[in-house]
């Protein structure tokens, strides 16, 4: 009898350090390479699994999830037992919260309606915030750059802010949420949107930061806006400051467990 299968959620989180970003890469090692490993080990069959999306080398993750199918496995009886294995195996820099059961149709990067990152910016040198956050030098204009985050709420072409000859349908994207916020002493940059374009958010924070911090006027963000061309904007800030922090999807709840 052909065995039935099952599709799966992971939730992740990880610290991208040490990692050529997510995706598997044929020279370098990846956070998916990793994933792949173990549970290919656990279930003694070849696993792989699709991502929510992709991070890029040195960027960290409070939460992504990535799907695979198998087997049916008994989570009431074996999801503690599978995730103290995955968590065994796993390197100390990747850990995986959560497996959910979903419907077989259920897509961790298609499904997604929406997706969060911070981006981390310190002031005062601190060897404990060595790679998971930047040392910027000068203190910017928070107030003048959340004017201009306000410029990039909305449904429009982010052609800007996209690394060029990426293969995406479509330059389009919709934020929800653009804004700068004071925490201990240091400056974080939350942006939500449906989707992101590759390198989007660094160039984001770098353009932003040329009105926080070099003066130039709130509608410098719109100039760049429509020129539709990179070269226009700022430039991209260090990938450690930055982290993928939350993902929705229509048949999640948060916090589930």
């Amino acid at each position: 009898m052909e065995s039935v299968k099952q599709r799966y959620f992971l939730e992740l989180a990880y610290n991208g350090t040490n990692y050529h970003g997510w995706q598997v890469q044929h020279n370098a090692i990846s956070v998916q390479e990793k994933i792949n490993e173990v549970l290919q080990t656990i279930l003694r069959q070849p696993i792989e699994t699709i991502g929510a999306g992709r991070t890029d080398t040195g960027v960290h993750a409070k939460q992504l999830f990535a799907h695979f199918d198998t087997e049916k496995l008994d989570l009431s009886v074996d999801k503690k037992r599978f995730l103290h294995s995955m968590n065994s195996l796993l390197p100390h820099d990747i850990s995986v919260q959560n497996i959910l059961a979903v419907q077989l149709d259920a897509h961790a990067r298609f499904d997604a309606t929406s997706r969060s990152y911070e981006y981390h910016i310190h002031f005062d040198k601190n060897p404990f915030l060595n790679n998971l956050s930047w040392l910027l030098r000068d203190f910017p204009k928070v107030e003048r750059m959340n004017e201009a985050a306000e410029h990039l709420l909305g449904t429009k072409d982010f052609s800007c802010f996209s690394k060029s000859n990426t293969q995406v349908f479509t330059n389009i994207c919709t934020i929800t949420r653009a804004e700068w916020v004071l925490e201990n002493n240091g400056l974080i940059f939350h942006v939500t949107a449906n989707r992101f374009l590759r390198n989007m958010v660094r160039a984001i924070v770098g353009t932003l930061l040329e009105i926080g911090v070099k003066n130039k006027p709130i509608e410098y963000v719109d100039d760049v806006l429509k020129s539709q061309n990179r070269s226009e904007a700022g430039a991209s800030v260090p990938a450690h400051g930055l982290y993928l922090t939350k993902i929705k999807y229509p048949y999640i709840e948060e916090n589930e467990n």
